[in-house]
């Protein structure tokens, strides 16, 4: 047997009302129909909830553990699905490393000055999913498409890649890199989240030494140290300096495509919204710069990725 919302419902208004006949009555439904009900909510627990020896219910000691979890259970179900009470939900936003690069202060920023009853947290996960499989966000910026059942994506826009490297290598004698230039060195990729594999140089000229970690500290270390270069998005070099390390523009790597993706149906009733708000605050923040309005965005285009927002792709997967 499936539990149901039903089951939870007609255990509360049981308990509150003490009597079935007045719980059917609220409930706007037959006595044998709720009692039934109630039943198989007891043999899918394996516990009697109700005492049913006298003319007034009670809870036995099982009932009333499970009073408290089936009212909070109910509680989340209906603010999750009352939008009036959506601006007060926080909305998780995860990542695996690089978020939205140099735009990620702009975007926090405006959503909490449009949205102050909507919090948008940002978490850094360490999976493939990005916090979605477990629950643990309500959406996620990812490099990588997922491909998973009951996974929505949308498209927010390419930005190129960049060569990371140690500042005492000598490629870092050079202001643009290409693939071909990194092939005799070893590759640092983490295989958990990062976006790099050794097929990214093809199957003529591939990198012969793989380094693999688990995380982006253990990422930005290794290539510090010497141990090896990798490869990652623009993004990456806006967010993560790190000390010995340096980046440099990779001419020939093909663009990778940031997604914002979501369960679906969506934990949270903002998550369309957060796609429409990141496109419009980017193409507004390309616009002031292009203008010159905005210095510090002008100045830090200049240095960083070039970003090409997609207006209105939404893939299921």
């Amino acid at each position: 047997m499936t539990v149901e919302l039903r089951h939870l419902r007609a255990f509360l208004v049981i308990a509150q009302e003490g009597t079935i006949t007045r719980a059917a009555a609220r409930l706007h439904t037959g006595q044998p129909a709720l009692s039934r009900t109630l039943q198989a909510l007891e043999a899918h627990l394996g516990v009697r909830l109700v005492d049913r020896s006298t003319h007034h219910l009670r809870l036995t000691d099982a009932g009333q553990a499970f009073l408290a979890r089936a009212a909070t259970a109910v509680a989340a179900v209906d603010a999750a699905l009352d939008p009036s009470r959506a601006g007060t939900w926080p909305l998780r936003l995860g990542h695996a490393w690089s978020a939205l690069g140099q735009h990620t202060a702009t975007i926090l920023r405006r959503w909490q000055r449009e949205h102050p009853g909507m919090p948008l947290e940002l978490l850094r996960m360490d999976d493939r999913s990005t916090g979605l499989a477990s629950g643990r966000v309500d959406a996620a910026l990812v490099r990588d498409p997922l491909r998973s059942p009951g996974v929505r994506s949308t498209h927010l826009y390419d930005e190129p890649r960049v060569a990371a490297i140690a500042a005492d290598s000598p490629l870092a004698a050079y202001e643009t890199l290409t693939l071909a230039d990194l092939v005799t060195y070893p590759v640092v990729i983490n295989p958990v989240t990062g976006s790099t594999t050794a097929a990214l140089w093809g199957p003529t000229a591939r990198p012969t030494t793989i380094l693999e970690v688990d995380n982006t500290d253990d990422w930005l270390a290794a290539i510090a140290a010497g141990q090896g270069i990798g490869v990652s998005a623009a993004a990456t070099a806006a967010m993560h300096t790190f000390p010995g390390l340096t980046y440099r523009p990779l001419t020939d790597a093909p663009a990778l495509q940031l997604h914002l993706a979501w369960n679906n149906p969506p934990s949270h009733p903002a998550v369309t919204e957060l796609a429409t708000f990141i496109r419009t605050t980017l193409a507004q923040t390309q616009d002031q710069t292009r203008s010159g309005s905005n210095p510090s965005a002008r100045s830090a285009a200049s240095t960083s990725a070039r970003v090409t927002p997609n207006t209105n792709s939404t893939t299921s997967k």
